[in-house]
Formats: structure tokens, C-alpha cells, sequence
């Protein structure tokens, strides 16, 4: 076909892909540093083209400015390649790339992601052109153009295979204000991967007959409540403890992650615990606080602070000269990245003050962390009955697996088998993920708080590993085809589905399209539909599918995250004008968090109010139950007398469940709070 031709069809073509009654405005062709400014309105699509030759690589910036976007792009021949569409709202980036396989004119349609939206504007710039990747070097280099830069932070990537380094590479800045890059030797904050090394070290002493992971932790640690149940050094490292997470805790008592929290914080905010979330060994919800209390195990056990002796036994034997745990938050470690978010406006600093140890606050580098995923196979620290120890998935009580063992996840990779955890700390973002079977490994950091470390390093497995995946998807997610759902059917799924309390997802029908909202977030997720029952959850790797009874009424619905489902019962429908919300007004104590909220009514809204916290809204959902607009606080269950008299309450968030409030029966000073 003329490239005359083309260019006279592709318009023509993309009207008939879209499918569409919104007005398509041909903006013309992309020329390679020329930013192109445009206003959209929420019933246009802009279309843009560029000519690439056979095998080329194209690399594209688009800035939203109070509109949130999707871009679609197109081939030569008018065929859908791909959508993007960042989960960031109306403000901030979506990057976005085209790689060529024939000549000809590709593809650009820029569309506002809802109907409903008021007018945005948009900045979009071809930032990069150039010959696709070849190699497999090259190939990991590519997928890192977005951030292979020296205005954005970015992220530090290794690549281990039989024993050696076969790829390091730093893309962006480590910190924003002098301008320094990020190298394979820059030192990063990597949150829970710390966890693996606190259980080693337990493993260690155990080799050593210091102690057994089956010993009761308060043998140890005696400020540790007795609850009536036995919690084991084993519940604590595979996150089946039943205890409350010492994140979600503070929060609750009006913590800022940005403060300096010290172990002696957490030590006593557990030791004024009254409850479990659950018997020990009945369930799994991931738990902070079981590593921190490992630490403390291995400190109290050891006689030296838990830096020193990951320090001696750990770090020193493998060589990781840049590793050290940090528990000091006033010290000075030299070749430290620093972590940021993006607000749309551009970066700003993502504070991190934690001086405590075991759940995180592990500093290293990609190149030492390397040492670590080696050592799996080389053992110069262990032995080989602690490895399979750590990679052993772990059993509930009704002798169940759920994925988790010691300090890590196993599972599978496309059919490979993957030892993998990650970390997200204020705005770093750490992934490491090994391949036994391939003594393979990668690992992935970044200082910014939207980047996905666990998605691109598995793009970096499929580029190594490509001939050894055994699983290959007949179609890519981003691909997938949607269809469309009738009317009628997707209103059927409007509501409130509860995964746990604290927990609820909000299913609404805006303008045709479905959208989700978790209770614990800002903002809601558009669905894709699959079929009339299931639906891809657009911008994550997740798919929620519908279930109805015998009936046809819909009951429930299921989260769908790789091998693991999550279930929500769908909430009754509730008269929310009808609840008497003086009746839950007043001031409520918590002796376990030593922290006070008062509940007052404003324009028809119960509001919550802490000394320390931004006032935020709880919403009626059933009889005496209200979903809190903050992520601590997801569910406040009211308790009343038998005059029906509210005197306490009990709030739920995705790691703590039924937090004890009492109502106080004398009245503080309003000003107070």
C-alpha cells in the first residue's frame, strides 16, 4: 500500500477501531523534541501520527494538566497495539512507547478516560527515536527509556544468572536537588526485602541451639501480652500471628509515617495490645510487627543490637560493603538515593525517618543485594537446610498454603518457579525475584513512589528468560479485547462489597462505564469488561469477576490477582438518611493506642477529629456502621448499651480488626482537638 494511502486511511480506519461518538481531531504528526500543547474536552478523541521505518523504537511523554487520559495506540494497519493509562488521576505523566515492526504511519488517540470530566489540557512531546533493541542488554535498556534521564528519579537494576553480575545499569537521579544519578552502587532504603534477612538471622541462631522457631515469643520478649494463645517465632515469620500491624496502629493513634519511629515505640505500643485479629495460625494478613519483635529476638539472644549482628554474621561474610541495616535515623551513609512522589505539578520529597529494624530499613545497592540472591546457591553464609527452611511455604492450622513462607512469597512466574518479596517505603520501590530452577535472579529499586518494580522486573524475566517460560498468554492484558456489557447488566453490579471489615469495595456505574473503589483509596478504577461477568481493573494486574446465587442476584465478587483470590460478600442495601448520627457524637478513648477522636456532626456528616490528623468523614453503611474516608480507619462498628445508648466503638482497617474506643462519659474542652 502507497504510504499515500495510508495516510489518507488511517484516520478513517481508527474512526471505525474506536467505535465511538466522541468528535476524532486529527492534530497532525509528532516531530521528534517538539512538544505539542492541546486543550480536550470530554466528548473529543485527538488523534496523532508519526512515521517510523521497520524496527524502530518510540519513546513518548504526555503531561495531564486536571484531565485524566488514556492513550490508545494503533499500528500501521489501523489495529490496536495497546492502552495506557497510569493510575495517577487527573494531573502527572503517562508515558508511553511504540515499537515498529513494518514501515508506515502508526497510531496516536488521546482520550479523556471519562465522559463526565470539564475540559483539560495536556502536554505531549516524542521524546526518543530510535533503532529497536536487539539485544538483550539493549532490550532491558529500552523498557528503561522512561526513566534514563537527569530530571526524574529512576531506579538501579541488576541482573544475576549462574553465580555472576550479567547485567547492571542506574537510570534517572538519586537526588533531585544536586543532580546526582543513580548508579548500580547507589544505596537505597529497601523496606520489607529487609524481612528475609531478619528471618535468616533467627535461622542462624537456631543452627546454633539458641533458640527453636517454634519457642513462644514472649520466652523472649515477656512484654508481649499474653493473649491465652501461644504465638510462636514460626507465626511471626510467616505472618500468621494474629497481631496487629504496628503501620496501621500508629496511624490510628495519629502517627505520620514521616515521624521518627524508634523500636522502643512500636515495643510499647504492642505491649499495650489487648486483642489478636485472630487465633495464631488460623489465617494470613501480612504483619510488620512479627519482624520487628524477630529483631528484638535476635538482639536480646545475640547481646548486640540487630545492625551489629546482621553487620558480622551476614553482611561482612557475603562482602555487601555497602549493606547495613539503619537504625539510626540521623546517620550519615554516603552514596544514598533519596525518595520522592509526583504531585503533577512535578517531584517532591518523599520523607522516611525510621530508626527500627526487621520489618525494613535495610540500606544496600543492587550490586551487594546480588551477593544475597547468590548466596541462595552458593551458601557462603547457612546452610542448605536453612535455605529450604526460608523457602518452604508455610502451613495454617487446617494445614493449608496461601504462598507465604519465611520472609518471602513462592509461587509462580509463567509457569517458572519464583521466590520473590517486595518493598514500598515512602517513595521507594524495591523488587527481588529469584528462579531457583534457572539460578536466575533480578532486582529492581527506585526512589519514586509511581514506579512498579515487580512489574518491570518480570518484563526483565521475559527478556532473559524467554525461552524458559512455559506459560505464554495468548493475549497480552493491555490488549485484551473489551467488549460491550448491556446497560442493565452493569447497573446490576452497583453497591458495597465487603472483603473484611475495614475493607469495602464501591462499585459504581458512571456513564456507561463501571468504576471500583476501595475504601482505603482516592481515587476509582475503571473496569474493562472480559465478558458480562468478569472485568480487567484498568491500570493494575488484577480482574474482578461478578457472582450471582440461583437466583441471578448478584452476591458477591472476586478479586483476581495472579494465583490469589479474594472474595467480598456484597454489602444489603442501607436508608443512610435515616440513621440519627447524633446518636454517635462524643469523644472516644483508646487505652491500647493512648489516643483520643471526637465524632461531631457537620452539614449532615459524621466527622472525625484527632489532635494530630486531618479531620475526615465516616459514611453510614449498615446498622451502627460506618466506612471511614481515611485508610487507618476503613470501619467504625458503634456499641450500645441495653438502653441503646452508644457507649463505645470498634474500628477495623486492612491489618487491625476491632480496636477497642470508649466513650468518654465527661465532656473535654472543645478546644481540645
Amino acid at each position: 500500500m502507497k504510504p499515500s494511502l495510508i495516510r489518507f486511511l488511517l484516520p478513517l480506519l481508527l474512526v471505525i477501531a474506536l467505535n465511538t461518538s466522541h468528535a476524532q481531531i486529527e492534530k497532525g504528526k509528532l516531530i521528534k523534541g517538539k512538544t505539542i500543547t492541546s486543550e480536550i474536552t470530554a466528548a473529543e478523541n485527538h488523534l496523532y501520527t508519526i512515521n517510523l521505518k521497520k524496527n524502530q523504537f518510540a519513546f513518548f511523554k504526555l503531561i495531564q494538566k486536571d484531565v485524566d487520559l488514556i492513550v490508545t495506540t494503533y499500528d500501521y494497519k489501523g489495529n490496536k497495539i495497546a492502552d495506557f493509562d497510569s493510575p495517577n488521576g487527573k494531573n502527572g505523566p503517562e508515558l508511553f512507547t511504540i515499537s515498529s515492526t513494518k514501515r508506515g504511519i502508526y497510531g496516536i488517540v488521546v482520550s479523556p478516560i471519562n465522559d463526565k470530566q470539564l475540559s483539560g489540557r495536556y502536554d505531549l512531546t516524542l521524546a526518543v527515536i530510535k533503532r529497536k533493541a536487539r539485544s538483550k542488554k539493549e532490550q532491558v535498556d529500552e523498557i528503561f527509556t522512561p526513566w534514563d534521564n537527569n530530571e526524574t528519579p529512576g531506579a538501579a537494576v541488576a541482573v544475576v544468572k549462574d553465580g555472576s553480575i550479567i547485567y547492571k545499569k542506574g537510570f534517572g537521579l538519586a537526588h533531585l536537588e544536586y543532580d546526582i544519578p543513580i548508579t548500580p552502587a547507589s544505596i537505597f532504603h529497601i523496606a520489607s526485602i529487609s524481612k528475609q534477612f531478619t528471618v535468616f538471622s533467627i535461622l542462624l541462631l537456631e543452627k546454633q541451639g539458641k533458640l527453636s522457631l517454634d519457642d513462644d515469643v514472649r520466652k523472649y520478649i515477656p512484654e508481649v501480652p499474653d493473649f491465652g494463645k501461644t504465638i510462636t517465632l514460626r507465626h511471626l515469620a510467616t505472618h500468621t500471628s494474629g497481631l496487629r500491624d504496628q503501620w496501621n496502629l500508629l496511624s490510628m493513634a495519629g502517627w505520620r509515617m514521616d515521624d521518627v519511629i524508634t523500636k522502643e515505640h512500636v515495643l510499647k505500643l504492642v505491649s499495650k495490645q489487648k486483642e489478636l485479629n485472630f487465633n495464631p495460625g488460623e489465617e494470613f494478613v501480612y504483619c510488620n510487627t512479627g519482624f520487628t519483635l524477630l529483631a528484638e529476638v535476635v538482639s536480646r539472644i545475640s547481646g548486640e543490637s540487630f545492625a551489629e549482628f546482621t553487620q558480622a554474621n551476614i553482611f561482612t561474610p557475603l562482602k555487601m560493603n555497602n549493606t547495613l541495616f539503619y537504625d539510626d535515623h540521623e546517620k550519615i551513609v554516603k552514596n544514598r538515593t533519596y525518595s520522592y512522589y509526583g504531585d503533577g505539578a512535578g517531584f517532591k520529597k518523599s520523607v522516611l525517618n525510621y530508626a527500627n529494624v526487621g520489618a525494613t530499613s535495610l540500606f544496600t545497592t543492587v550490586e551487594d543485594l546480588s551477593l544475597w540472591a547468590m548466596n541462595f546457591s552458593t551458601l557462603t553464609v547457612g546452610d542448605k537446610n536453612i535455605i529450604n527452611t526460608m523457602n518452604t511455604p508455610a502451613v495454617l492450622n487446617n494445614g493449608e498454603t496461601f504462598g507465604g513462607a519465611l520472609g518471602q512469597f513462592v509461587g509462580e512466574y509463567k509457569g517458572l518457579k519464583e521466590i520473590e518479596h517486595g518493598g514500598a517505603d515512602a517513595g521507594y520501590r524495591t523488587f527481588l525475584s529469584r528462579y531457583p530452577d534457572e539460578n536466575f535472579a533480578v532486582i529492581v529499586f527506585s526512589n519514586s513512589a509511581d514506579f512498579n518494580s515487580a512489574r518491570m522486573a518480570h518484563q526483565i524475566v521475559d527478556i532473559y528468560l524467554e525461552d524458559k517460560i512455559k506459560v505464554k498468554p495468548t493475549k497480552a492484558k493491555d490488549t485484551a479485547e473489551h467488549i460491550n456489557v448491556d446497560q442493565n447488566i452493569l447497573s446490576a453490579y452497583e453497591g458495597e462489597f465487603e472483603i473484611r471489615p475495614g475493607l469495602i469495595i464501591n462499585i459504581s456505574l458512571d456513564d456507561g462505564q463501571l468504576f471500583a473503589q476501595a475504601s482505603a483509596l482516592s481515587s476509582r478504577q475503571l473496569l474493562q469488561p472480559l465478558s458480562t461477568t468478569e472485568f480487567d481493573v484498568e491500570g493494575l494486574d488484577r480482574k474482578v469477576e461478578f457472582i450471582a446465587d440461583d437466583a441471578g442476584n448478584i452476591k458477591s465478587l472476586k478479586v483476581h490477582q495472579g494465583e490469589q483470590i479474594t472474595e467480598a460478600k456484597r454489602l444489603d442495601k442501607f436508608d443512610k438518611s435515616a440513621v440519627n448520627l447524633s446518636d454517635f457524637t462524643g469523644d472516644f478513648y483508646s487505652r491500647e493506642l493512648s489516643t483520643t477522636y471526637r465524632f461531631i456532626v457537620v452539614d449532615d456528616t459524621l466527622v472525625a477529629k484527632h489532635s494530630r490528623l486531618s479531620d475526615f468523614n465516616l459514611i453510614p453503611i449498615k446498622k451502627d456502621v460506618f466506612s471511614g474516608k481515611a485508610w487507618f480507619f476503613g470501619q467504625v462498628e458503634f456499641v450500645r448499651d441495653s438502653n441503646g445508648v452508644v457507649t463505645a466503638c470498634k474500628v477495623s482497617n486492612g491489618r487491625v480488626r476491632n480496636l477497642h474506643f470508649d466513650k468518654v462519659k465527661i465532656k473535654s474542652d472543645p478546644s481540645a482537638l
